[in-house]
């Protein structure tokens, strides 16, 4: 068998499963080209080994194991790791389902763990700082408007990309969202991200293309690409002199933070960023023990270091 005659066999079921995902599953683009690529991976190492692996049919479960090891040599974090293994899990349930397989080689394969890193939440007088800043130009009131949306209701880029002038309700203060698994979702808008939308409403009209549907348009008039998203964010934080990189997930990160913080309400948080588990939700629990132990080692006087001026609180064990 030729090499591309192998290919041809393993790709027609991928072919399959990513029309099944698209068609069958609803599954948005950017999760199929996702899929895509994990697969095609798989497949380019399987034909790398030798003897090479031509059908599916052929992978065990060590198999699995050591396509693990060489993405950890790799330098693949564990959690691109687990995704990959996700993906390849969930096309052979489809292989099993379609009677092409028997059973699943990479069932009980687990990605080796990393450290979960805690999302960055902004500072939130820097934030005030920065979107305080007068527009200079229709631009920059669409870009403050979208600033202020994605600050005010916590949105993934994606959905705020994907927005159309009538998901928002001005006069109700809210604005209707698609989110992960085409699960929607109706978010407040806040009193400050409302007066921006409305300067920028005004603006829309002279750039939007006819029967252009999207709230936030480009220069050209079309929808804004979620690429031009973040380099607008980029550059508008190193203009008004940010101490950190502004990027999408920074302002949804830090609405999450900052509701918590306030609020302590770890349900609303997960019901208003549209997490399906709570469990992801919980990562933001950390970020607010972080803020309580700084409060914390501040204030409490056994924690707190004494500078040698300052006089001992009463009942403290070691005053002199």
């Amino acid at each position: 068998m030729t090499g591309s005659e192998s290919q041809t066999q393993l790709l027609e079921p991928v072919e399959a499963f990513l029309h099944y995902l698209a068609a069958e599953r609803r599954q948005s683009p950017h999760t199929c080209s996702a899929y895509r690529r994990d697969l095609t991976r798989l497949m380019d190492w399987l034909s790398s080994q030798v003897p090479p692996l031509t059908r599916w049919d052929q992978l065990m479960v060590a198999d699995v194991r050591r396509y693990a090891a060489t993405l950890n040599r790799e330098g693949l974090s564990g959690r691109s790791i687990a995704r990959a293994l996700s993906a390849i899990r969930r096309f052979f349930d489809y292989l099993i389902r379609e009677h092409r397989l028997g059973s699943n080689p990479a069932l009980d394969v687990r990605a080796p763990r990393s450290g979960r890193r805690l999302p960055v939440a902004a500072d939130a007088d820097q934030l005030a700082h920065l979107f305080d800043t007068s527009p200079e130009g229709p631009l920059d009131v669409r870009d403050l408007a979208m600033f202020e949306l994605f600050y005010s209701s916590g949105l993934r880029l994606s959905e705020l990309t994907g927005l159309d002038l009538r998901d928002l309700d001005l006069k109700a203060a809210e604005v209707r969202v698609l989110g992960k698994g085409s699960r929607e979702r109706l978010l407040p808008v806040g009193r400050k991200a409302q007066a921006a939308l409305r300067d920028w409403l005004g603006q829309r009209p002279a750039l939007a293309a006819n029967g252009e549907p999207a709230l936030f348009v480009s220069q050209r008039g079309s929808r804004l690409s979620t690429r031009s998203v973040q380099q607008r964010l980029d550059r508008w934080g190193q203009r008004c002199g940010a101490d950190q990189h502004l990027h999408p997930h920074l302002l949804r990160h830090s609405f999450a933070s900052h509701l918590l913080e306030s609020s302590g309400d770890l349900r609303a948080v997960q019901e208003l960023l549209g997490h399906a588990d709570i469990a992801t939700t919980q990562v933001y629990t950390h970020l607010d023990f972080q803020h309580l132990a700084q409060v914390y080692d501040r204030a409490h006087p056994r924690a707190r270091r004494r500078s040698p001026t300052e006089p001992a609180a009463q009942g403290d064990p070691d005053a002199p």
